[in-house]
């Protein structure tokens, strides 16, 4: 198997059979031998059974159907899982991504050395209030923050190596920063390409303008991880130890002034450098504590379900190609 084509999607049956379509000319026009496994949302229109229908005429077809709607990260997650392809791309269900770009992206995984290279939807038929600027606006942060160097973070067309996708960990919202994810793994040469984006052909968009503030917490998320995630005593130890010597010195300045200089002036907790002194040591305390409790946590390792799968197509297909059904 050369490529693995993962699709999240989420009510696009309209979309389904011509996307299926032109990836299956695309690659026959490359000699690719590819699948497609399609991830099945949670959908509540016709999608599963429109991916049922295109496997019985295209065997590279194989599905996977959630029990209700996880999100795009999760679905990520379950594809690469089951990804065979020793070159594994992403591309969105709604024909707005071209796989005419497929193979000139491949080229580059193969001959160029790259570990993974992300779109770059340079031209966007998007609205400029709703979409392109607040898109750039994130991206922005996202370089400055991340240090990877890519103009659209955010693109649904990316290809990686194998062992890209499966030595990250695509969760919660993350889809968004899978480069960032790949660099902290150790991958680090991440190749970008100009692509070509396409309007909308069916349906409507599944993303409100709240995916940008999901985006710039996530994006917070992913800098935090990155630079203290295993070591995060380094951060709440440091701030909680400068909090208390702030504390410690403003209580030690008390003390001094009221045997030394000013016995008979006002009682100490008349002061508002005492309250400035009780909460510096109280904040750096619970700091320093937060820092220790994550340096604990960090040594139990948590095993928690991402999603369930309610159905499975082709995912276990025997050598003779018969399709096998399976539920989970």
């Amino acid at each position: 198997m050369h490529l693995s084509i993962v699709i999240p999607l989420l009510n696009e049956e309209e979309s389904l059979a011509e996307l299926s379509h032109w990836i299956a000319r695309v690659m026959a026009s490359n000699g690719i031998s590819y699948e497609i496994i399609f991830i099945d949302d949670g959908s509540t229109d016709s999608s599963w059974k429109v991916i049922h229908q295109l496997a019985e005429t295209q065997p590279e077809i194989r599905g996977i159907r959630f029990l209700r709607n996880f999100g795009k990260s999760q679905a990520l997650h379950a594809g690469f899982r089951a990804a065979q392809g020793s070159i594994v791309a992403t591309m969105d269900a709604d024909l707005q991504d071209n796989p005419e770009e497929l193979p000139a992206m491949i080229e580059m995984i193969e001959h160029g050395g790259f570990d993974m290279v992300s779109g770059w939807k340079k031209k966007r038929y998007d609205s400029v209030l709703m979409k392109n600027m607040p898109s750039k606006l994130f991206n922005w942060a996202a370089r400055k923050t991340s240090g990877v160097q890519l103009h659209d973070f955010n693109c649904g067309l990316k290809v990686f190596r194998k062992e890209v996708v499966k030595s990250i960990e695509v969760s919660g919202e993350m889809h968004r920063y899978i480069p960032v994810l790949a660099k902290n793994a150790g991958y680090r040469k991440i190749g970008e390409q100009v692509v070509q984006h396409q309007a909308r052909k069916f349906g409507k968009t599944k993303f409100g303008p709240d995916r940008f503030i999901k985006g710039f917490l996530d994006l917070i998320t992913v800098w935090f991880v990155s630079k203290f995630g295993k070591r995060p005593m380094h951060l709440f130890g440091a701030l909680g130890v400068l909090m208390f010597i702030i504390g410690f010195g403003f209580a030690l300045y008390l003390g001094i002034d009221k045997l030394f200089f000013n016995p008979t002036g006002r009682l100490v907790a008349q002061r508002p450098e005492f309250y400035i002194a009780l909460t510096s040591m109280i904040i750096g305390t619970q700091l320093f504590l937060a820092g220790f409790l994550g340096e604990m946590i960090l040594r139990v390792r948590i095993t928690q379900e991402r999603y369930s799968i309610y159905e499975s197509l082709n995912l276990n297909r025997s050598p003779e190609g018969v399709f096998q059904r399976e539920k989970a």
